[in-house]
Parts: structure tokens; sequence; C-alpha cells
């Protein structure tokens, strides 16, 4: 439970998370500025067009959360506390220990723990797996589409196959290349090569 001394921050996936509205984009990029300035630490800081700014701090700095609350309100921004959201993908498996290579390479992330990835920068959501304890029968219906710098996008391929993945299908290629988890949940390398 959220410290009720924060009121535009919420608990979301072991951070704390705010969300605040400027008059404008220009206002916005402000806030930014003076949150870099003035906050260390551990703080991502998203800026959104028109003026929307979500910051997310550790769940240890509730310090920083108050600074960065103050800031927000001496720079004229507005508190939309209940904006605040995340994603992350879950990722059914009867085995485990093979189809989490596979999504670390095609997504280039990392450990985070024993039963999650995550990107190093934190940008994009966070991947985690679930044990399933008997297989299902329909085909799986979960595709994700990684896009890559095209100069990038070979290499990313011959990782995810390197970690246990299966080429589905590279006849759109460079566009994107089809791939599998040994479980065959699907992944698309994508860039913006050969689109029509």
């Amino acid at each position: 439970m959220v410290d009720p001394g924060l009121p535009d921050w919420r608990l979301l996936l072991d951070r704390l998370h705010a969300t605040f509205r400027a008059a404008s984009f220009a206002g916005a990029g402000a806030f930014v500025q003076r949150v870099a300035e003035s906050v260390g630490g551990d703080v991502d800081v998203d800026l959104r067009p028109p003026g929307t700014v979500h910051v997310a701090v550790a769940t240890s700095d509730a310090a920083a959360a108050e600074a960065i609350a103050a800031l927000a309100a001496d720079g004229g921004l507005t508190s939309a506390a209940l904006a605040a959201s995340t994603v992350e993908v879950a990722i059914d498996a009867l085995d485990m220990a093979a189809v989490k290579p596979f999504w670390k390479a095609v997504l280039g992330y990392v450990d985070d723990g024993e039963l999650a990835i995550a990107h190093p920068d934190r940008v994009g959501p966070p991947f985690w797996f679930q044990q399933m304890d008997e297989p299902r029968h329909q085909r799986n219906r979960l595709h994700v589409d990684v896009t890559v710098p095209h100069d990038v996008a070979e290499s990313r391929v011959a990782a995810a196959l390197a970690a246990g993945g299966t080429l589905v299908s590279d006849r759109f290629a460079r566009s994107f290349w089809v791939l599998a988890d040994a479980e065959g949940n699907e992944a698309c390398v994508c860039t913006w090569q050969d689109r029509g």
C-alpha cells in the first residue's frame, strides 16, 4: 500500500508511479529538466505530447517521490494519479528453461529475477514466465512483434535461433522474420526495410 503522504503516486509492479500534466509540451519538458537537475537516483521519466510526464521511482525512494511531486506543483503541473499504468507480458510455459532464453535473445532483454526478463534500460514491458501443468491443444495465441534497427535484425534472429528458437518463416525478410520459442509462441523480428 502506498504511503498516504504520497497522494500523487501509485504502486505498480514494485515501483512508485506518478503522472503529471502540464499546459504545454514545453512546460512538460521544463519539468523533466528540473527533475533531471534536482533528483538523483533511480528515476524513470517519460515525456509525451501534449504535455504528459510519467515518472517512476524505486519504492524505497519516497524522498525522490516527494521532491518530484513538489517540483510538479511548483511548475504548475497537475497530478493525474489514476492515469498511472504499466504493462507486463506473461508467457505460460511447460518448460520455462527452454522458453526463457529465446525471449531474452529475441527481445534483447536481461534476467530480472528467476522468472522474469526486462529491457536493460527499462524500455518496454517486462516479460515473466508462468509454469503450466499440462499442454494446450489449440494453437498458442501469443505473438509479439519486436521492431529493431535494420542493422541489428539479422544478429537478433541469429541470437534467438541459438537460444533454442526456430525459424517459422523468412519469406518477408528483411521486413520481418517469424520465429517461435520451444513451445510455439511466436515473435517477429521487424525492420523498416522492404515495407510495401
